[in-house]
């Protein structure tokens, strides 16, 4: 039997020291979901009690396409800390990388919501929900080596949150129709001058908005589910693969739709 609070420990020392873990799915083949959350929500206590400040939440493995990758076939989510959110009023960043542990970057969309969503809303009443849209990277890392793990082991792990860094924000109603015109948005992803994917809005459970509705529906029916409030930034899941990062990379995003800002992030030298 996993012993909860003694995993959530272990879990957030390596999130502090950037060290690795054996597998909790490997220790305990009974390790679930239903566990992992129960972990996830220890780990979010304890940093709330250290001084920790909840800024939103990020969604995971909303991308279809990569779930054969990763072995993971349904999303996870883990809380935004106002530590690891960056929030850009220009589409240029330079980041450190240390401090994560396995560090990928991930081309994604985020949403300010200016209330609070509930489950029983449809698409039309989520959008009344949200502030803004802005193109951001998340850089998510894993305390799993080689990125292998099972879904419950990275829900455990923050859901594979790093950091947060969130481009310049536009008003949702410049948007005639939010759901459609950002479920075909595009996007290239560039690494040092050269394209390495490509993706589109579609790619995360059919859209932005439509990965943030069932999350809002897969978060408030949990037993003790996490508030979301007014003010809470929602990131909706990677367009493209996660690629790995290092010091000295330079990375940038282009965007079929010039209301949105591409972004470029430089990593810092080691």
């Amino acid at each position: 039997m996993t012993d909860i609070d003694a995993l959530a420990r272990e879990l957030l020392r390596a999130a502090d020291t950037g060290t690795l873990l054996p597998l909790p799915s490997d220790r305990d083949p009974a390790f679930d979901l239903a566990q992992a959350f129960e972990v996830a929500d220890r780990m979010r206590v304890a940093r709330i009690a250290r001084g920790d400040i909840p800024a939103g939440y990020k969604i995971g493995f909303t991308n279809r396409k990569i779930w054969p990758l990763y072995g993971v076939y349904a999303p996870i989510w883990s809380t935004v800390w106002r530590h690891t959110l960056q929030l850009l009023d220009e589409p240029r960043v330079r980041v450190s990388l240390a401090g994560l542990s396995q560090p990928r970057i991930e081309p994604e969309i985020a949403f300010g919501l200016k209330a609070e969503p509930r489950a029983t809303m449809d698409k039309a009443e989520i959008v009344r929900c949200i502030d803004w849209v802005a193109h951001g990277f998340e850089i998510v890392h894993t305390h799993f080596a080689d990125w292998r793990f099972r879904r419950g082991d990275c829900f455990a792990d923050d859901a594979l949150h790093g950091r947060l860094i969130v481009g310049p924000r536009v008003p949702i109603d410049r948007f005639a129709d939010p759901a459609a015109e950002l479920r075909a948005l595009q996007v290239e992803l560039w690494r040092d001058g050269q394209v390495i994917d490509r993706g589109v809005g579609s790619n995360v459970l059919d859209g932005p908005v439509d990965a943030l509705r069932q999350w809002v529906e897969a978060m408030q029916a949990q037993l003790r589910p996490w508030p979301i409030r007014a003010g809470d930034v929602v990131t909706t899941g990677t367009l493209t693969d996660a690629w790995p990062m290092a010091a000295g990379m330079r990375f940038e995003t282009r965007l079929s739709d010039p209301r949105l800002s591409g972004l470029t992030l430089e990593c810092a030298p080691s």
